[in-house]
């Protein structure tokens, strides 16, 4: 299941990746007395974490790493629960945040509260809430953030400009959203676009609109459903709304054409995250501003995590972690990559500023995890089924298939089969 970014970020190398996985199942930790870390980084990223990965070897000859590329992570909790079944896996693996309930409950996956929460130095509680929160599980910790982000509107200030609309502000609403998109949408050009393949890409823009609206997922109890409600409903009508009465929605199939439509003046917003500022052109000038509200500005997370496994990996990667997510040496990534901080002191660091001169818009998302990030998915076993059917319902409203609530309710039904284990 994909985690909700698209391939733009995470791009996976595709030659000669089968070769790359099998030499790293087929590759223990004993053969050169190196912990092994399986990411999906590529380009600048890995890049990045090679240099930093060997100035760690550099100091700590007892402790040394050995970083493995993984084929690309939209596969990695398959290759990894494939690497239990060999007896043979790595010590840490980076993993989507959605993929760590199948790990949980695995004796190779390591329980780091007690590693975490009693080491001081660490500063568990200094990490920005939505990555704690996708690391734990059932109130354990089965992980530290590799990654954290959410989504923002990114939106073409020449496009705003041309039609005679206020950019964006803090304060807009979905009615304000609407009306700008009605307004830019005309001769083969469209307001907003939507990613309408079925997928978690699908559904978090959903959920973020869902809790923009008071709703939530399940119920208190995660037992039941609870998004077939009436803020639900007024969710999915603004999709339709927008997709089928105002025809101002460009449904992009999941492969990213969005993002070259953008660039060509075309689309005039996106609800994206930081991994695409990169790939806008230089020519085009572009502003980032917080979601529309209804309720709130709600927005949505996507963490990933490193999963630590066996007694090695406690004893002689975590420290690794440990070291890679204090505040500066995680500055020197994001300097290097764009990510965003993963702990709220990073901000307070000197060259902080220059980060945020090299990566312009990243302070909204910035700001979005200590004031809009107040959700997350449920870190529960049964949620991507859950999203797979979250998917076909806001696909079948988008296409103008089904009326919300006849969607919602639809949905419901089935989820709610799903949590009682049908």
């Amino acid at each position: 299941m994909a985690d909700g970014r698209g391939l733009s970020r995470r791009a996976v190398l595709t030659m000669g990746a089968a070769l790359v996985m099998t030499a790293a199942c087929g590759t223990g930790s004993g053969g050169n007395g190196k912990v092994k870390v399986w990411h999906g980084y590529t380009d600048k990223e890995a890049a990045a974490f090679d240099k930093l990965a060997a100035r760690w070897n550099t100091t700590h000859p007892d402790r040394q790493v050995e970083l493995v590329f993984n084929g690309g992570n939209d596969n990695a909790l398959q290759k990894t629960l494939a690497s239990f079944a060999s007896g043979n896996p790595p010590e840490v693996a980076y993993q989507y945040g959605s993929s760590i309930t199948g790990l949980t409950g695995r004796p190779q996956t390591q329980d780091l509260t007690e590693d975490l929460r009693r080491d001081a130095g660490f500063g568990w509680d200094d990490l920005f809430p939505a990555g704690r929160e996708a690391a734990t599980v059932d109130g354990k910790i089965y992980g530290v953030p590799a990654l954290v982000d959410n989504l923002s509107l990114v939106y073409n200030k020449k496009l705003f400009d041309e039609a005679k609309i206020e950019h964006p502000t803090e304060s807009w609403t979905w009615d304000d959203f609407r009306s700008a998109a009605q307004k830019l949408t005309s001769d083969g050009k469209f307001g907003w676009a939507y990613v309408n393949d079925g997928t978690e890409d699908t559904v978090w823009r959903f959920l973020a609109l869902l809790w923009q609206a008071g709703g939530d997922l399940l119920s208190p109890d995660g037992k039941k459903a609870a998004f077939a409600s009436d803020a639900g409903k007024q969710a999915m009508q603004l999709l339709r709304d927008m997709a089928v009465t105002d025809k101002s929605v460009y449904l992009d199939a999941g492969d990213q054409q969005y993002l070259n439509l953008f660039n060509s003046g075309r689309i005039g917003m996106l609800w994206t995250g930081p991994w695409d500022l990169g790939s806008i052109n230089e020519d085009v000038s572009y502003g980032v501003q917080i979601l529309p509200g209804k309720v709130t500005h709600a927005t949505i997370a996507g963490p990933d995590t490193f999963v630590v496994f066996g007694e090695n990996g406690r004893t002689n990667a975590l420290p690794f972690l440990k070291w890679l997510l204090s505040a500066e040496v995680h500055l020197e990534f994001a300097l290097e990559t764009g990510h965003l901080p993963i702990r709220q002191s990073e901000v307070d660091l000197a060259g902080y500023a220059e980060f945020e001169a090299k990566y312009p818009g990243t302070k909204v998302f910035v700001d979005n995890l200590a004031k809009n990030v107040t959700k997350s998915r449920p870190n529960i076993p049964q949620y991507p089924k859950i999203s797979q059917v979250l998917g076909t319902a806001v696909q079948s409203v988008l296409l103008g298939q089904a009326e919300p609530q006849a969607a919602l309710d639809q949905a419901r039904t089935e989820v709610d089969q799903v949590l009682a284990g049908s």
